[in-house]
């Protein structure tokens, strides 16, 4: 049962040792409010013997050819499928998310990610270009490893997160500071010690931890020669200006205000699963959630139909329950932020509610009340400048947009209202027409898109949004970029220099010019 866990003292992690600190800050299970441990929190000397210690680990590192680099992280892939069920279980009492999820998702697709990047090391990933200029000349490029990294990890994917940004990291033959959010600290310390069972070396990857303050010592150092983020976009964005302040390579995964678009021939079923899994997975607390399902007018009635009857389907309860399928937010204070946005919707956004509510969800005999859970909800009859269409909320709360598709103009129309967001994360199309889905996709603002599906990141798709909700991108073969520099090298074979330097001429005529 999620009541019953509890956690030693979780020290920080670097130089291939715990280390503790005195001063340390609870984690709570959102289940019951209740605390599950300790967590020794970073100070500056700390951070900067952590960024020392990746400093130092880094020459061996970075020269340690692929192929052995990659047969490291294969055994780490070999040691996180082997413990999935209790890394999983971490995870469900650390982020409240159901043991029906973390068991099949959290652990299994961030090792999928390292186990990806082991192998493209090994087959030539981190290979250069070979250009000939003309019969004695040509130019080669060569990647570089950048040095020491700073991850730093957001609360609703931690393990997955962590895995995201360490296995392309050390793939590429850099060294890592990891700060997990304060949030959902628990895994990092497994994480780090599964490396060095692995062969990682001491001090390639580390762990710090504690709160904003900690990752703005990271970002900051002077050593520390790339940031790579996951948050929310107003943290990024000064996360991104200290980085820059630098000269730091950055790479930012930001928020979303995601478009789930219904054209007017889709399946009523696709179309309802479609919208549910990107509102209500993990409930509600993924940043590339669909959470603006734009609807035909003509469909509506039907639409809210299906889909309040398949909320039925939806079920809180003990985490280790295998029904269950739901389950609370990670913490107090997102609890709060997400109830606000509820009643907003109700009170001044004037939106229909036709399921859910900020009232507390009745819960199976046996649940803590104390937890941070809330009903799923759903909202009808959204307009574009609502505040609950507009802003991130983060949490299981669906907004339907309905839109008229009886007039000439009416793709243009949809496609405005869809890209009338400063985010751009996300966007899917549910239709069986798929000249339009493609059309569609092709004119939506999004760095990630989906088709007739929702969510799915897997390792070989590179993923990353435009506009405020990120920089850069992580997984495929365009992630391993963002963890290298380029160097390029033109080599003249005659071993002649040419040179606009020459002997004047002593002929008559004009003289040679430069």
């Amino acid at each position: 049962m999620a009541s019953q866990a509890r956690y030693d003292t979780q020290p920080l992690y670097y130089n291939g040792q715990r280390q503790t600190t005195s001063e340390t800050f609870q984690t709570i299970n959102p289940a019951t409010g209740e605390s599950l441990g300790n967590v020794c929190k970073a100070n500056q000397q700390s951070v900067h013997l952590a960024v020392q210690s990746a400093k130092e680990a880094f020459p061996k590192w970075s020269t340690t050819p692929p192929i052995e680099r990659s047969r490291i992280l294969l055994k780490a892939v070999a040691l996180l499928r082997a413990r999935n069920d209790d890394i999983a279980r971490t995870e469900t009492h650390d982020t409240g998310k159901a043991y029906s999820e973390t068991s099949v998702v959290d652990v299994v697709t961030g090792a999928d990610v390292l186990e990806y990047y082991a192998n493209l090391i090994a087959s030539g990933g981190l290979n250069g270009e070979t250009t000939q200029l003309r019969p004695d000349a040509w130019v080669y490029t060569t990647k570089a490893p950048l040095g020491v990294c700073a991850g730093i990890g957001a609360w609703n994917y931690p393990i997955q997160i962590a895995l995201w940004k360490s296995a392309p990291c050390l793939a590429a033959g850099n060294c890592m500071v990891y700060k997990p959010s304060e949030f959902t600290p628990l895994h990092a310390l497994t994480l780090a010690e599964i490396y060095a069972e692995a062969g990682v070396p001491p001090g390639v990857f580390n762990v710090v931890q504690g709160a904003g303050d900690v990752g703005a010592m990271l970002t900051s150092h002077p050593d520390v020669a790339k940031v790579s983020f996951t948050g929310q976009v107003s943290t990024g964005g000064k996360v991104a200006g200290a980085a820059a302040a630098g000269m730091k390579y950055v790479t930012m995964e930001l928020g979303g205000k995601s478009p789930c678009i219904i054209l007017p021939d889709a399946p009523l079923e696709n179309a309802v699963d479609g919208a549910m899994m990107a509102n209500f997975y993990s409930t509600g607390q993924v940043c590339t959630n669909g959470t603006r399902v734009f609807v035909p007018r003509s469909m509506l009635s039907s639409f809210e139909t299906r889909l309040l009857e398949k909320l039925r389907n939806i079920r809180s309860g003990d985490l280790f329950d295998p029904d269950t399928n739901f389950g609370p937010l990670v913490s107090r204070v997102h609890h709060e932020k997400v109830l606000k946005y509820i009643r907003h919707g109700i009170t001044q956004d004037r939106a229909r509610l036709i399921a859910g509510g900020p009232e507390p969800p009745v819960l199976p005999a046996g649940i803590s009340s104390r937890g941070f859970w809330v009903q799923p909800t759903v909202f009808s009859d959204c307009t574009d400048n609502m505040k609950i269409t507009t802003d991130e909320i983060f949490g299981p709360v669906l907004c339907i947009l309905p839109y008229d598709d009886n007039s000439a103009d009416w793709q243009t129309t949809l496609l405005r209202r869809a890209n009338a967001t400063k985010l751009g994360l996300a966007a899917g199309v549910f239709t069986r027409d798929l000249d339009a889905a493609h059309r569609f996709i092709a004119g939506l603002e999004a760095g990630i898109t989906w088709i007739n599906t929702w969510g799915e990141s897997p390792a070989e798709m590179s993923v990353g949004g435009w506009k405020l909700s990120g920089l850069g991108v992580e997984n495929g073969r365009r992630g391993l970029e963002n963890w290298v520099q380029n160097k390029s090298t033109l080599v003249e074979m005659g071993g002649s220099v040419a040179t606009a330097f020459v002997e004047p001429t002593t002929a008559k005529g004009p003289q040679s010019k430069l």
